[in-house]
């Protein structure tokens, strides 16, 4: 379903970050995607869509805490869909132009279910094989939903953070002693009936390393859709202690593909390997992105990603 009332096309704050993109990334008249909408839960969630009933496989593509699928549509979405690829980006509730079901408390279990069942959505709707891409906290959404789902044919993250490993927390927390000091009080709170208080993603997160550009940082924290969003207390202590469907050891479902910013302030390369070394029953391939930052805005790690994404979904296609 379309309403475009309720869409990307009543919110810029996308149109002003997308600028910090090189032109060929930046989506314009004969380039947009389709906006849908998915009601689950209660929940109006959107999407945006490269439809393409040729192409052999689709990409689901998710955002993390600091971003949103519009987001994913600029530096992904697009550029695949280019390449023959179906897209399809979601707003997470709590995130994008979601519409967050009234009086619902948002958790991170919820994003979880919510993947899962769109994910089965997906697949009543067309059988063709399912790749998930996750950007930052996506990328775990990825493996949490495919460990639950047991369906797709491949993951891709651009960095697989598990957060119940405490080096983990403390490196992608604001700060360490605030991670030490705040996050016990705040699974305290959210198990006593506090659960919906609401705080500033940025002031729990490391999210002034989003982008290594300040300029850009700055159009991300006046977006109060992804970087200047709002979480529940409730969403931050089910996001720490999440207990995947299988532990890393078990995962036998399908291959995985780490493709990290080599620049990453916020998540680099050893807190992925802290996770994705322990799983040994599928192949786990990672491939580093010269030059770019957590959201990636640079050449050539735009590039390389996109290439990267295609090699894979394609061989995820004949699995």
């Amino acid at each position: 379903m379309s309403d475009q009332s309720q869409g990307y096309v009543a919110q810029t704050a996308w149109l002003t970050i997308q600028g910090f993109l090189p032109a060929e990334y930046r989506l314009g008249p004969g380039g947009m995607p389709v906006e849908e909408w998915w009601n689950w839960r209660g929940h109006h969630i959107h999407l945006d869509r490269f439809p393409n009933p040729d192409a052999a496989i689709k990409v689901i593509l998710f955002h993390g805490v600091g971003t949103n699928g519009r987001q994913m549509s600029t530096i992904l979405g697009a550029p695949l869909a280019r390449s023959g690829l179906e897209t399809v980006a979601t707003d997470m509730p709590g995130y994008g132009v979601t519409k967050v079901a009234p009086g619902v408390t948002v958790s991170y279990d919820d994003w979880v279910a919510a993947a899962n069942d769109f994910i089965d959505a997906e697949l009543a709707r067309d059988p063709r094989p399912i790749v998930l891409y996750g950007l930052s906290a996506g990328g775990m959404l990825t493996y949490h939903a495919a460990a639950l789902n047991r369906k797709v044919k491949g993951i891709i993250g651009m960095t697989f953070l598990d957060q119940r490993i405490q080096q983990v927390s403390d490196e992608t927390a604001y700060s360490k002693t605030m991670n030490r000091i705040g996050m016990p009080p705040v699974r305290l709170a959210a198990s006593a009936g506090l659960g919906a208080v609401k705080v500033p993603m940025r002031l729990v997160s490391k999210m002034r390393a989003l982008v290594n550009n300040e300029a850009a940082l700055k159009a991300f924290y006046a977006d109060k859709t992804s970087a200047g969003s709002w979480v529940s207390l409730a969403f931050l202590a089910s996001y720490s202690g999440y207990v995947p469907a299988l532990e890393p050891e078990q995962f036998d479902i399908c291959p995985i593909l780490l493709a990290q910013p080599a620049q990453d302030r916020w998540s680099p390369l050893h807190l992925s390997n802290l996770f994705l070394d322990r799983i040994k029953k599928v192949p786990v391939r990672k491939v580093m992105l010269d030059n770019a930052g957590h959201y990636p805005i640079e050449q050539p790690g735009l590039r390389q990603m996109h290439d990267a994404i295609v090699q894979f979904a394609r061989e995820c296609a004949h699995r």
